[in-house]
């Protein structure tokens, strides 16, 4: 479903309660024009709220970003799928991720396994993969990828490893504030918890930041991972990671928590087209 001007949106965490918030967005970004609505992951199981999403629109594409699959049973993932694809076919695209412990590629694979045993296709399903390993797999037995905190530099590569046909859904950073100080501030506050995760860790030091500045969420790499300033700086900067190769940038607004709703309509006649 992705084009190469395709832009989706990230449901805010601060707005999913509960079944009716989740429908209640769908709407909303379905509304305003975007390709896609992205559930916001943790280790919460979001099958629900993805369901309640699809019921109650008409043909926006709903994914959950993304399902932990050491928290949630690939069985309750077929289910689910199964229920909702026989009534709306291609509306779903089942985003996989937060494998852990030894072997996390095995991990991944052995829930992969049970999807195709239960009739989720590959085609169906996206893998939120940052490294060589995992990017191979996301082309090999998924739809694609969906990385976050990257750089059009890693686009650029990541494209080359997934090759032509598969889907390149990049999940990125925007902060609608036009002083550049306050939106670092605001990025850095936000990115805090993402620099804890071992994995997000390895990425950046893969896209050649340094030690200290993974550390101290240094300017460069700030400015490197995310999109601020106003409505044309960001549709610019959303241009240049599908210049880069991506097929769809997933706009994730931080920093403006009692204006984001606001955003996600200034955004769209900008980013949406």
């Amino acid at each position: 479903m992705g084009s190469m001007r395709a832009v989706g949106l990230a449901g805010s965490k601060v707005g999913f309660h509960n079944l009716d918030d989740a429908a209640d967005q769908a709407r909303q970004a379905e509304s305003l024009g975007y390709s896609s609505l992205w559930i916001p992951g943790g280790r919460a199981n979001l099958l629900p709220m993805l369901a309640a999403a699809v019921r109650s629109t008409e043909s926006i594409q709903v994914a959950p970003g993304v399902i932990s699959v050491d928290r949630v049973k690939p069985d309750d993932v077929v289910a689910t799928f199964g229920e909702l694809h026989q009534d709306y076919p291609d509306r779903i695209l089942v985003g996989l991720g937060g494998a852990h412990g030894q072997r996390p590629l095995g991990t991944l694979n052995g829930y992969l396994d049970h999807l195709d045993s239960g009739g989720v296709p590959a085609q169906s399903r996206i893998l939120a993969a940052l490294g060589p390993k995992m990017l191979a797999l996301a082309r090999d037995r998924a739809a694609g990828a969906y990385p976050f905190l990257v750089t059009p530099s890693y686009v650029e590569s990541a494209r080359a490893t997934l090759g032509p046909h598969r889907q390149l859904i990049v999940l990125l950073m925007v902060i609608p504030i036009t002083d550049r100080s306050a939106a670092r501030r605001a990025a850095a506050a936000a990115l805090s918890f993402f620099i804890t995760s071992p994995a997000y860790c390895n990425s950046l030091r893969r896209q050649g930041f340094t030690e200290s500045e993974i550390v101290s969420i240094a300017p460069r790499l700030v400015d490197s991972v995310t999109a601020s300033g106003d409505v044309d700086a960001i549709a610019a900067r959303v241009a240049d990671y599908h210049a880069a190769g991506a097929d769809q940038v997933v706009l994730r607004i931080t920093g403006v928590d009692d204006d984001e709703a606001l955003w996600r309509q200034r955004l769209a006649p900008a980013a949406v087209t």
